[in-house]
């Protein structure tokens, strides 16, 4: 059982009430838009550290963090990458693959918008953390916590961290 802090959109900002969930978590998972490696240094100082990079983040962050993850979490393939899209509606540069060989968990970031839907058609969950960070248009900063149990992805959360 492996308890997972799903976040993005950090736009360089962690806080204590991020860091207080960081602690719960078993792993953390960044979904891009890191902004700065102290938050990444941050993070990785108390748990183990998945992300990819985003839109705004800089040659050192895509360095450290690549464009796609994809990899098991105990029985579960996931695949993480900050510009996707969402079921039906993926991103053309994900489409192909997605379709080819679609994960069991599909994450992406970048819209500042929490949404978690299933893909009917291709058998995936997708998910988007929205937004942890005080840059951007949304109004409640939000993260996701669930646990992956062999193959089963259950107990899933909403974290409102209140208003940007």
């Amino acid at each position: 059982m492996t308890k997972i802090l799903l976040l993005s959109d950090t736009h360089s900002h962690i806080d204590d009430a991020i860091i207080k969930y960081v602690k719960q978590a078993d792993e953390v998972w960044h979904a891009g838009d890191i902004g700065s490696l102290k938050v990444t240094d941050s993070i990785e100082a108390l748990k183990p550290l998945r992300g990819v990079h985003g839109n705004i983040d800089d040659h050192v962050i895509q360095k450290e963090f690549p464009l796609h993850q994809r990899f098991k979490c105990e029985d579960v393939d996931v695949w993480i990458t900050h510009i996707g899209g969402y079921p039906p509606k993926y991103n053309s540069n994900v489409y192909k693959d997605i379709k080819a060989n679609p994960p069991k968990l599909f994450i992406s970031g970048h819209s500042h918008i929490l949404k978690v839907m299933w893909d009917k058609k291709l058998g995936l969950l997708h998910m988007n953390p929205g937004a942890c960070g005080k840059h951007g248009f949304h109004q409640v900063r939000t993260m996701l916590r669930f646990v992956i149990d062999g193959k089963d992805i259950k107990d899933l959360e909403i974290i409102e961290l209140g208003k940007r």
